[in-house]
Parts: C-alpha cells; structure tokens; sequence
C-alpha cells in the first residue's frame, strides 16, 4: 500500500473514528512498516471494545505498547489468548514490570511456540520456545492442537453456513458442466455406500477456473446445495495474517472444522493467493503457506473423506503445479462465459420478480451480448431498470422494463471477458504442455463468434 493511499484512509478514519475494520487495517500498515508511534494515535481513547476478536486485540495492544501507549495496551490486549499475552508482555516491558512481562510472554510461548520473538525473550529474560525442526516430513511451522484455539474466536463467523441454499436450478446455463458435476461430484456423496464398494471417495479437489464474472461462486455454492452439505465460503483476508505463523494456524482450523462438519464443502474464492507458485514467492513464509494447504489436501495426517474442496480462480496459470497433482485439485473445470441460450436463461433469471413488460425480446438481447458474463448481464438488467426508474419518475406512472431499455443498456454495458480470453488464448497455445487449456481452446473454436 503506498503512502497516498494510507494517508485518505487515514483521513478516511478520522471521520469515522470507531470503524473497526478501517482502524484495524491503517494500523496493521503501520505497524509492517515500522512507524509504533503513528499507529498509536490512530486508536481512539474511547475505542469500543465489543465485537473485538482476540486477533484485534493483539494487533491493538501491540501498536500501543510499542507506540508510548503500553498502560492502554493492557486495558486492550487483557483477555486470555496468546497473542493478547504477547501484547501484555510488550506492555509491561515498557513499564519495566520485568517479571511479570516474563510470565506473559512464557504463558504465551507455551500455548503457540509460533509466537516466539527472540528479542522481546532476550530483554525479558524470558526462556526462548522453538518450534518444531524440519526433520521425518515434519515442518517447522507445524501446528499442534494446542495452537488451533489461537485463531478459533477468530474463524468462528466463518463457520456459519449460509441460511439460503443454492442449487444448479439457480445458475443459469453452463449444463455440460453441471452434469460433469452431478457424475463425479454429487453421486459420490449421495451414494456413498456404492462407491466405496468400488474404493472410491467422497469429496478430494476441484478447480474452477475462468473470466471474472462468470459465476464460479455460484457453481461452488449450487454443488454443495446440490449435495446436501454445509457450504463455508473463505475470504482470503480470513487465512492471511501479517504474523509469522498464523496463516498455517487458521489454514489448519478451517480444515479441522470442516472435517467436524461433513458432509462439507470448503470454498476458496481466489486461490491463488493461498497456492501461488512458490518459485514467484517473495519470502519464505508464502512457500510455508502453500506446503501447509498441500498438507491440508491430503497429508499424512489428513482425513479429508466428506470434505470437497472447492478453489476457484481468474488466473490458473498462477496456481503452484504441485496442486494439479491427484489428490489435490485433481478435478480442473472451465466455467466459459456463458453460451446464447444460457445467456436468455440468465436474463430471465435477473428479471424475475421486476415489473416486466409483456413481449419483451429476449432472445434478442441475449444475441447481441456475445462475450458477456453472469455479471455483465447483470449489470445489463441493473441499467435496464435505471433507465425504466428514470421513464417512470418522468411519467408519473409505473414503466416497466421492456425491449427499448434493454437494447438500450445493452449499447451502453461492455464485455469485460474479453482481454481473460486473449490472455487464457496465449497460455494455450503456449503453456499447454499437459492439455489443461484444451477447453479454454474449444471454447474460442466453437463459440468466437457466437
């Protein structure tokens, strides 16, 4: 983030002083470059304390004790987990209430050896915690059972499914595919018996790769409706943490949580980001992210049986290889913009439920959007309706939605699929070595013009 931006977030926040996620995210800034005291005086005095998870709190308490503050730090950072014991332990040292100060950052230690800081231990006194060595396929940044309860206040919003259930009758077109879906996907959960007769296993890996757009989070939530299982959506920002360590943490709750919940569906909304390519990663700490998600997958110690793992991505040319392996992610769909009938289908799907003029010419407009997304088209339909919302404060009277907004929005709403395909066209005609964009080049043989 550069400084431009930092500072209108900043101003940003001193509108609205008791924004959380806004505090938490400058502070967080300035506490990775360094600058104690400007994170400090971000915090508000009267700074609501409800509804903060222990994560908050450390990353809260830490910019205090290091940034003048520490007699507030203890005050923010005085609940029971390691990292708000850590904090503790850095206020205290600023206070030169040593033995005290020692007892935190041993308590805090003990429960997560992740948090070790050489230096808080060194100027504390304090009896250093090492993790785990690399040594019988054991990593260094290994997560005990004792660790999982760091991130688990943190992780538990994330395990509330969503209330309304999705099915394949909610996407619009994209049939090939659902039946693809429906034969090595669904079946396997519905009749489990069957296939494990023929030692085949519920749930593994799939990837779902296409333009932005297209409706890959539909699809993930549709298969896990279609399969009767809880469906947990993972934001990126929910795993990623700016603490050595964490990420693996929280990496390895969710998967436990998932594995307590099955039937389950574990969706990863870009996935590269977990499971970039670690010859591209600027620091040890993303290839520990990616070896942790392997070992997730199917690790010695995974059971992932009832679990599917769903990843979908913009950019599957950016996923580390060692994820298209069997076991992983062995199961790679194409989800294509949508097709011309799938197109009308989704445009009546968008209408439903708006006022509607008699005879409107659908098929018309689902002609003429070659190249549109699920998204496109439905930002057709929202300036369809502005422009019927317009006509009607003009009339006076109600003006439904008809053909003469529909072409009209559609002049005005462009295809934004089209620079994906030109790049997804140039990885498959040069990057194809293992055929895995041998659909992205059918799909621009049949359907470039259609």
């Amino acid at each position: 983030m550069d400084e431009v931006t930092l500072e209108s977030l900043e101003a940003a926040l001193a509108a609205t002083p008791h924004n959380t996620t806004l505090l938490l995210t400058v502070v967080r800034e300035r506490l990775k470059r360094g600058e104690f005291e400007k994170a400090a005086r971000l915090i508000p005095a009267e700074l609501p304390m409800d509804g903060l998870l222990p994560g908050d709190r450390r990353v809260l308490g830490e910019a205090l004790a290091k940034g003048g503050a520490p007699e507030r730090a203890l005050q923010v950072a005085s609940g029971g987990s390691p990292g708000e014991r850590l904090a503790r332990a850095m206020a205290l040292l600023a206070l030169d209430r040593i033995t005290e100060g020692r007892e935190a950052y041993e308590g805090a230690t003990v429960e997560s050896p992740l948090l070790a800081d050489p230096e808080l231990a060194k100027a504390l006194g304090a009896r250093e915690r090492v993790t785990n060595d690399v040594g019988a396929g054991r990593p260094r940044y290994q997560v005990s059972a004792r660790d999982e309860a760091i991130a688990e206040a943190e992780l538990k919003p994330l395990f509330q499914p969503e209330a309304q259930k999705v099915t394949f009758a909610d996407v619009g077109g994209l049939e090939p595919l659902k039946e693809q879906i429906r034969r090595r996907i669904i079946l396997p959960f519905q009749k489990p018996s069957l296939f494990e007769r023929f030692k085949r296993k519920s749930g593994g890996g799939i990837l779902l790769f296409g333009p932005p757009g297209v409706g890959k989070t539909m699809l993930a939530r549709a298969t896990a409706g279609e399969c009767q299982a809880k469906f947990f959506n993972v934001a990126i920002s929910d795993v990623l943490d700016m603490y050595i360590g964490e990420s693996e943490q929280k990496l390895h709750a969710l998967f436990e949580k998932a594995r307590a919940a099955k039937p389950a569906v574990l969706f990863f909304d870009e996935v590269e980001a977990l499971g970039g390519k670690r010859q591209f990663a600027r620091d040890g700490h993303t290839a520990k992210l990616v070896s942790q998600f392997l070992s997730e997958m199917d690790g010695f110690a995974s059971q992932n049986t009832g679990v599917l793992i769903l990843g979908a991505t913009n950019t599957p040319w950016a996923v580390d290889a060692a994820f298209r392996r069997p076991g992983r992610f062995d199961r790679t769909f194409f989800v294509p913009p949508p097709d011309r009938p799938a197109r009308a289908a989704i445009l009546a799907l968008k209408l439903a439920g708006r006022p509607v003029a008699p005879g409107i010419e659908l098929d018309w407009v689902a002609k003429s959007t070659s190249g549109f997304s699920g998204a496109d088209l439905e930002h057709l339909i929202d300036t369809a309706a502005d422009l019927a919302i317009e006509a009607t404060i003009q009339a006076g009277k109600e003006v439904p939605i008809g053909t003469e907004q529909l072409k009209q929005a559609a002049a005005e709403v462009k295809p934004t699929t089209l620079e994906w395909l030109t790049t997804a066209r140039n990885h498959a005609r040069y990057a194809n070595e293992s055929g895995q964009y041998d659909e992205v080049l059918e799909f621009l043989a049949k359907h470039g013009k259609a």
